[in-house]
């Protein structure tokens, strides 16, 4: 059973559980949205995650609740209608949350990472902890990876750890197949499907321009595993332009 306990968030307070789970309700009555219809909506997500739990409050009295993880809380903040928002003072904290929500989530993927300059020491040092053990890691890649994508990597990592944007050569900078194919607005299902196939084709015409397999490159994914990929770089666009016209239609069907 959970304890709660109040804590700040951008000038107000949430109820959150010991184990950093937010209660829905009171958030949803604070800012005078429907309970039920967010719970609902919820359910028709596939990022989101809600749990039923039993907590104690400080009453002494245990209640259960619809709690979700501190990802999904939020996401979905990020996507609330402002405009259905009763409470004016809780519209504009939302209005201010999306806007910076908006601005991290554009660097996060143009610029290769965001930093919250809100952020205190203890965070701060786990991020540039993180950056040298990355550069160390691409230290004990010389001479398995390309140079070229190595040092765009190595660029990239120095640059999310001073919360700047990274200095790059525009034909260095990495392209993976899956940001290739994310670009051309498939579906989840079919960019599944298309990967696998559209990936031995773009290496098979690597290998007929250069003579040679692209290298590897250990990319880190979302659940923590490691998977080696194809090492191709934005020089390489014009060769993936070509595999995708040739072989695919635009919904990523396989002439």
């Amino acid at each position: 059973m959970s304890e709660l306990r109040q804590v700040p968030f951008h000038g107000t307070h949430i109820i959150v559980t010991d184990d950093q789970l937010v209660a829905l309700r009171p958030v949803c009555e604070a800012m005078g949205l429907d309970f039920d219809g967010q719970r609902k909506r919820l359910r028709r997500t596939s990022w989101a995650t809600a749990v039923i739990m039993t907590a104690v409050g400080a009453d002494r009295k245990s209640r259960e609740m619809l709690a979700v993880d501190r990802r999904t809380f939020t996401m979905w903040l990020a996507t609330i209608e402002t405009g259905r928002l009763k409470n004016e003072r809780a519209r504009r904290m939302v209005e201010l949350f999306q806007r910076e929500a908006a601005d991290a989530l554009d660097r996060y993927f143009n610029e290769g990472g965001a930093i919250n300059p809100r952020a205190n020491e203890h965070q701060v040092n786990a991020m540039l902890r993180q950056a040298q053990m990355q550069m160390e890691l691409c230290q004990a890649a010389r001479g398995i990876i390309h140079p070229d994508h190595l040092e765009a990597r190595a660029r990239i990592i120095l640059a999310r750890a001073m919360g700047e944007a990274p200095q790059l050569n525009a034909g260095a900078r990495p392209l993976y197949v899956q940001d290739y194919l994310r670009e051309k607005n498939l579906s989840a299902d079919r960019l599944r499907r298309v990967a696998g196939a559209f990936g031995k084709k773009v290496k098979a015409a690597y290998i007929e321009r250069y003579g040679r397999a692209p290298e590897q490159y250990p990319l880190n994914l979302s659940n923590g595993q490691v998977k080696s990929v194809n090492a191709y770089t934005e020089a390489d666009r014009d060769l993936m332009d070509d595999v995708w016209a040739s072989c695919f239609d635009p919904q990523g069907v396989l002439s």
